[in-house]
């Protein structure tokens, strides 16, 4: 067990910074004091960053960090904070770790023992989600699909039961794919793709996934899925021999007693009849 006392406990901090989604007025002033006074900033691009750090007139040592020398530059910053030096880490836009490098750091951070702290802020999904006028109460991030087709509609079919709004990001170029993808793998379903936040052209398109589809977009683009009103999986699973479902479930890991307790839940009959079903299949095949 480690517990960290942000306030009470000495030594250095990696803090998680979270910059603009694209209105520069949106950064706190804890996070350009936080920033002003850090030793050394991990940034995704350090030419973006360095817009925002002189818009605030912060002069600060940067450090390239991304998916391509995360590893490496983890080992870096950890050298840093060994030798008593505070270090921010930010992305391009939003949170950090949030669809962006710094999970390794963090944990790694955690490891050495060193402090972290998160700075509240911006972000894209949570921006969208509350002015979606989609449910709210329970809600699921989920991030980029994949970009390559077939492991993308594997993802969508993965999620067609969830219950909860989802959250996607998604690119310009492949949104529409995306759109397409899931009106024929989830039906009918509200959705809001939300553009461009908080910026000059921010535009929110509201309706089903077979209105929005195959409009233009452009920019950053954050997707807002309705959930599952109905279990399209179980329905399914319901229409096939209890012997199929049973395995079903076998093959998805489950042990023999809780295969069975998911069928007779799925199906809304007792345990025992799906047990005296099976039971009577196999006596069966002797």
């Amino acid at each position: 067990m480690k517990l960290q006392k942000s306030q009470i406990d000495q030594g250095p901090i990696l803090y998680l910074v979270p910059t603009p989604i694209g209105n520069i007025e949106d950064i706190s002033p804890r996070a350009v004091d936080t920033l002003k006074k850090v030793d050394v900033i991990l940034c995704e691009d350090t030419r973006v960053t360095k817009i925002l750090l002189s818009h605030f007139n912060i002069t600060a040592t940067l450090i390239s960090y991304h998916n391509f020398n995360e590893e490496e530059r983890t080992e870096d910053a950890l050298s840093i904070l060994s030798k008593a030096k505070d270090i921010a880490l930010v992305s391009d836009a939003g949170m950090p770790l949030v669809s962006d490098p710094g999970y390794v750091l963090v944990r790694e951070a955690i490891e050495k023992g060193y402090r972290v702290i998160s700075i509240p802020g911006p972000n894209a999904g949570i921006t969208a989600l509350i002015a979606s006028g989609l449910p709210t109460e329970k809600f699921l991030f989920y991030g980029f699909l994949s970009s390559k087709p077939n492991k993308r509609r594997q993802e969508i079919t993965q999620l067609q039961d969830i219950p909860y709004t989802i959250l996607f990001y998604e690119a310009p170029h492949r949104i529409n794919d995306t759109l397409a993808d899931m009106e024929e793998l989830l039906g009918t379903r509200e959705v809001v793709v939300a553009r461009e936040l908080t910026k000059t052209y921010e535009e929110y398109v509201r309706g089903t996934l077979d209105e929005v589809k195959d409009l233009i977009y452009r920019g950053e683009i954050v997707i807002v899925l309705s959930g599952a009103k109905e279990l399209k999986q179980v329905t399914s699973l319901n229409e096939k021999p209890i012997e199929e479902h049973y395995q079903f479930y076998l093959d998805q890991g489950l042990q023999d007693k809780e295969a069975m307790k998911q069928v007779a839940s799925d199906r809304k009959v007792a345990k025992s009849t799906i047990y005296k079903t099976l039971e009577s299949l196999k006596g069966s095949l002797k």
